[in-house]
């Protein structure tokens, strides 16, 4: 492999045509000129230069080599460059959180990627637990979670809250204990955990949710308020899957006499350092969320 400290020397020679300006331009010496032509000559099998005195002109190997020597010096650079480049808007940015976070975030995310086309948003919905898997084996860039990561791999910082609601059919306007026992619950994967977290701080009654008949079950956070709005029965959700619900047709959302919130939480790898366009869209979010 041709060394690169040679190489530049002899450009260097050919372009100011003296060993003693050479010298002067790279700090060197005129030997350590000389040594360096020799030595790439040596490392060649070839003579570069006819030497006449202090005067020299190109062989046709020589001026080979000076022709190439371009293409050599640029790729270098375009190699530095790539390696150095942090752009913010440019490239994939990954991301995971559970469905409701999600569905608000999800848009905004999409209208920032329309601004900077050549950022691409790689969003995928998934429970607290394998979101923090995704983290934890860089899976993942940016996680959200609504509760704080138990593994000493990932770092998790409080950035919102989401009211949790309780949502029922449209007849319903002042829930009872008794309506809610006639109408079942639409369970969903965190449906107990919003169930005891709402309910239990609302209605002297409840101790869990298998209390309630089950009415129905949906896992997909999207679709878990389309048999409310049937009339099948109530849920509790958070704020933020109630509001993407189409035009809230069908179902009615109750603030209780004591509200509950989840606290949101951003996470990321602990000892990853966090490229410009991860960092652009983390700031993106908290904007957004605060």
């Amino acid at each position: 492999m041709v060394n690169l400290n040679w190489l530049r020397t002899f450009c260097t020679l050919i372009d100011v045509g003296q060993f003693t300006r050479t010298a002067e331009r790279l700090h060197m010496t005129q030997s350590g000129v000389s040594q360096h032509i020799q030595k790439l000559e040596q490392q060649l099998g070839v003579t570069l230069l006819a030497r006449s005195g202090k005067q020299f002109e190109l062989t046709e190997a020589g001026q080979r080599l000076y022709n190439s020597a371009d293409s050599v010096f640029m790729a270098m650079t375009n190699l530095e460059q790539s390696v150095v480049a942090d752009p913010e808007f440019e490239g994939q940015v990954r991301l995971m959180s559970p469905g409701s976070i999600g569905l608000k975030l999800y848009p905004q995310l999409l209208d920032m990627q329309c601004r900077h086309p050549k950022l691409s948003i790689d969003y995928r919905f998934a429970p607290n637990s394998s979101v923090q898997h995704a983290i934890e084996n860089g899976e993942a860039d940016i996680g959200l979670m609504s509760r704080a990561s138990s593994s000493a791999k990932v770092r998790s910082e409080a950035i919102a809250d989401e009211p949790l609601l309780l949502v029922t059919p449209e007849r319903v306007k002042d829930p009872s204990w008794q309506q809610l026992c006639a109408l079942g619950f639409i369970d969903h994967p965190d449906g107990a955990h919003h169930a005891q977290l709402l309910l239990s701080a609302n209605y002297a009654q409840f101790q869990h949710s298998d209390l309630f008949v089950r009415s129905g079950f949906c896992n997909q956070v999207h679709l878990i308020l389309e048999p409310v709005s049937r009339g099948l029965g109530f849920t509790v959700l958070p704020a933020y899957a109630v509001e993407a619900f189409p035009d809230h047709q069908g179902i009615r959302s109750h603030t209780l006499a004591t509200p509950v919130s989840e606290t949101l939480f951003m996470c990321w790898q602990r000892d990853k350092v966090m490229t410009n366009r991860v960092r652009s869209v983390v700031r993106e979010i908290r904007t957004y969320l605060r």
